[in-house]
């Protein structure tokens, strides 16, 4: 932690157009607001077309993600974060369905939320039980983050040292894990423009 609160980091993610427009236009949309509550400067990815997770879960993905300071907790970051969704009007009608914005609470500093065992209980989960179920409360960090390729590319824009607290590799070395098929499937599109689309 510094003078600005803990680092934390965002997933954006979007394959539907929504209110706002198109599915670019939404991602640096939602970055433009959620800059509205760090405390420092933020730290930005470029914007990446990836393939929808699962495969037949839709269109392909914008994602992006931002790394911030802030001395909000956990869950008022995450309140603030379901309150940006809900504002792109985004609805949770499918678990991994299409969706007008996704918001993932990725990491927030070192901590393990709200304890190693949980953790490790949500992140061991298999792919048939992760279809069918969903954590009633937050996990951090987020039990699936160094098995998506589509998260780590662009986090490795943003904290390519950050150092997973339980894994205790960096994202660089977690990317480095990474199926060749699952990065090559990834375009870099352009940067985000911060200015208000």
């Amino acid at each position: 932690m510094n003078e600005f609160g803990q680092f934390t980091l965002i997933a954006l993610g979007s394959n539907q157009n929504s209110i706002w427009g198109d599915v670019t236009t939404t991602i640096k949309k939602a970055m433009h607001v959620i800059t509205s509550f760090a405390e420092s400067d933020v730290i930005s990815s470029h914007l990446y077309q990836t393939p929808a997770f699962p495969k037949e879960a839709g269109p392909d993905f914008v994602n992006a993600v931002i790394g911030l300071y802030t001395n909000a907790s956990s869950e008022k970051i995450l309140s603030k974060l379901h309150a940006i969704e809900a504002e792109a009007r985004r609805e949770r009608k499918h678990r991994w369905g299409q969706r007008t914005l996704d918001l993932d609470l990725i990491a927030v500093g070192n901590s393990v939320f709200p304890d190693l065992t949980t953790y490790a209980a949500w992140r061991d989960l298999s792919i048939s039980e992760q279809r069918q179920r969903a954590p009633d409360q937050l996990i951090l960090p987020h039990p699936r983050l160094q098995d998506r390729a589509f998260v780590l590319v662009p986090l490795a824009d943003v904290a390519p040292d950050w150092v997973h607290p339980v894994l205790g590799e960096s994202v660089t070395a977690l990317l480095r894990k990474c199926p060749a098929e699952d990065l090559a499937a990834i375009t870099r599109l352009d940067a985000p423009d911060h200015g208000p689309p």
